[in-house]
């Protein structure tokens, strides 16, 4: 009941501003009457950002459908052409995007994603605080001088893994991830598109003589103290508060990796968690894992053996296999009173997390399946020790069903039979080759992907290519003069993208795959939706309205006013549109009034990156599907976060500018 009416008021709310207009400026508008008339277009136009508003907050059709009607209902209604309504799916963002999402996923499928998740974890360890702080600092440092789009898809497939491996609901890290990139963009001119197009609006009003007054270029570290202050503001929004306006979409469990469906762990009365316990330096105990019956006597499994001595990890250990002073094992039992009692008896060290197997072990890489023996099967009528299970196959078996019974103990003398059912546990890649040789036929889907660790280099390559064209490829062709040669971001990505696919570091289908195409669709739709509060003059109506309502106020006010009429526009028409239309707007009301125009057009690039309340930016569209958000979440923590947004751009104003 409670969400019905959190739902109810934000509607109401963010009704009450698209239509404030229409509705609650009327006094306003007599007085801007001689500038702008209403048309009924205008009313259109409200009308439909109100129909999209409400669909999104009750969600009574999917995100993306939302941006389908966007694209039937606006040339119906004749406010855009049929032409202008599907403009959105060929855009430069949207095109951008899903270049972006390809690089990604074929930095992901190289192995380069668990590097960079190894890493972040050396450092951050398993604190969410810790893992939220670093990941979104990083991306809003790499925000700051390419575009946010792409800084935030190519960190998202490592924040997941991340997720995954700690056990951290990855919608607690996606999106301070993803607010925190669209910042990012604040901290340097060149990095978001509205603080790039600022200096040629500036000099543009120059060149016209519009302000009466001439009016100094930014420099690209004229707004950085505030960028810094709003990247570090939200990263504390988000450690103090997280816990009550981020979703938690799943449980974590203190880092136990969850091994296997509801289903199956049920038929085999077996826990769905890893431990790992550490072999102390007293340790003298010289039987095999054989000898010291570890299944017979604990019900516990050894699945992963790391050898001190020899440093090295072996992820199916043998029967031979015998413990040493400063080893480390990985198991899985029936209960936790086994594996303790089994860490009691040894005097073995049960750890509280995994710790050496983390990421050898975690969700992302490793895992069980159960396999039924089919007829064709080479393991008919023989034991598993009779065909040396683990040295043949590499993989952990871990209970036998036959009959309708279960076995944990004593499983290697069983004589299989065809439907029989082998629960195994152990590398996804092994899973993959043990598919293509058909000797089972697995119950449930391979997760995991098979990854291409030679194509690492290649991959790194790609990306390096397309970064190079965006921020290289203009200065370099002025410099061997051709000062009008440039590409679009869209084109120096996709060739990044088409790289990667033509040196085969992925195919062509898994990188149609990789791409979220809700996402597509919804930016490709909301993108007209902009379009035609440009065209029909809504949006230059409201802004003149608005800024002749407010009459003669002090500076900081009228910056207040600039920052939030920014931030309304920046919602419903895209960060540019805004950035255009208002930037000469009120740079002129800034003259009038006795401000500085300089920085107020330098508040109105900067409040363009505050869009949080809707999944309305490309970044917010961008982790709509991966963090399992709704509408509902974005409102959440996305108006606290634009209140901040303004108090720490006012505040940082008041103090340094």
């Amino acid at each position: 009941m409670n969400n019905w009416k959190h739902r109810l008021s934000l509607a109401f709310a963010v009704i009450l501003i698209s239509l404030l207009a229409t509705s609650g400026v009327a006094l306003a508008a007599e007085a801007a009457a001689e500038i702008i008339a209403f048309t009924p277009q205008m009313g259109i136009v409200m009308a439909v950002l109100g129909l999209a508003v409400l669909l999104f907050v009750f969600e009574w059709v999917r995100v993306d459908v939302v941006g389908i009607i966007m694209m039937v209902i606006l040339p119906i209604l004749g406010v855009v052409t049929p032409k202008e309504a599907i403009s959105g799916l060929s855009s430069n963002a949207v095109v951008s995007i899903i270049a972006v999402i390809i690089i990604g996923a074929g930095l992901d499928k190289t192995g380069c994603m668990n590097i960079l998740a190894r890493n972040i974890l050396k450092i951050a360890g398993k604190s969410e605080s810790r893992i939220m702080a670093l990941i979104s600092a990083t991306v809003a440092f790499i925000s700051s001088f390419m575009q946010n789009i792409g800084a935030a898809a190519l960190f998202m497939p490592a924040a997941i893994r991340i997720g995954r491996q700690t056990g951290i609901p990855v919608s607690r890290i996606l999106m301070p991830m993803g607010f925190c990139a669209i910042i990012g963009g604040t901290i340097t001119l060149v990095g978001a598109s509205p603080t790039i197009l600022l200096n040629d609006l500036i000099e543009q009003s120059n060149q016209l003589g519009l302000l009466g007054v001439q009016v100094k270029p930014l420099g690209l570290f004229t707004q950085t103290p505030i960028g810094l202050a709003l990247v570090t503001s939200a990263i504390l929004y988000f450690i103090f508060l997280g816990r009550f306006i981020l979703p938690s979409k799943s449980e974590s469990v203190g880092g136990e990796s969850h091994l296997l469906p509801d289903m199956i762990a049920d038929t085999y009365h077996i826990t769905d968690v890893i431990y790992e316990l550490d072999v102390p330096e007293t340790y003298r105990d010289s039987r095999t894992f054989q000898e010291l019956q570890v299944r017979e006597k604990y019900h516990v499994n050894i699945v992963a053996h790391y050898h001190a001595h020899k440093k090295l990890k072996v992820m199916a250990p043998r029967k031979i296999g015998r413990l040493t002073p400063g080893d480390v094992i990985a198991v899985i039992t029936r209960s936790k009173e086994g594996v303790q009692r089994f860490a009691d008896d040894l005097g073995l060290k049960l750890k509280d997390d995994l710790d050496r197997f983390a990421e050898n072990l975690s969700p992302n890489n490793a895992g069980m399946m159960e396999g039924i023996i089919s007829e064709r099967s080479k393991l008919v009528g023989k034991t598993l020790s009779e065909v040396h299970f683990k040295e043949s196959y590499d993989v952990n078996p871990i209970s036998i069903c036959t009959g309708g019974y279960c076995r944990f103990g004593n499983i290697s003398t069983h004589r299989l039979k065809v439907g029989d059912a082998i629960l195994m546990f152990g590398p996804w890649s092994v899973f993959h080759w043990l598919k293509e040789k058909k000797s089972f036929v697995f119950t449930t889907d391979v997760q995991g992907e098979i990854m291409r660790e030679e194509k690492a280099k290649t991959a790194v390559f790609w990306l390096a290519v397309a970064l190079s064209l965006v921020l290289g490829f203009k200065p370099f062709m002025a410099m061997l003069g051709f000062p009008d040669m440039k590409l679009s971001l869209s084109v120096c990505l996709l060739t990044g993208a088409l790289g990667m696919i033509l040196t085969k570091v992925m195919s062509v289908d898994e990188a149609y795959e990789s791409v979220d195409w809700m996402t597509v669709f919804l930016l490709g739709g909301l993108i007209p939706l902009g379009l035609a509060f440009q065209k029909t003059g809504a949006a230059e109506w409201i802004a003149t309205t608005i800024m002749n309502a407010i009459g003669t106020v002090p500076n900081i006010v009228f910056l207040l006013v600039v920052g939030l009429l920014t931030s309304f526009f920046t919602l419903v028409v895209s960060n540019v549109g805004a950035t255009v239309l208002l930037v000469p707007l009120c740079m002129s009301m800034a003259v009038q009034s006795g401000a500085d125009p300089r920085v107020t057009a330098m508040v109105v690039a900067i409040a363009a990156s505050n869009t949080f309340v809707l999944p309305t930016h490309q970044v917010n569209a961008l982790i709509l599907r991966p963090g399992g958000y709704r509408t509902v979440d974005y409102a959440k923590a996305g108006t606290g976060m634009t209140l901040l947004f303004l108090m720490v751009l006012i505040g940082m104003l008041y103090l340094f500018y």
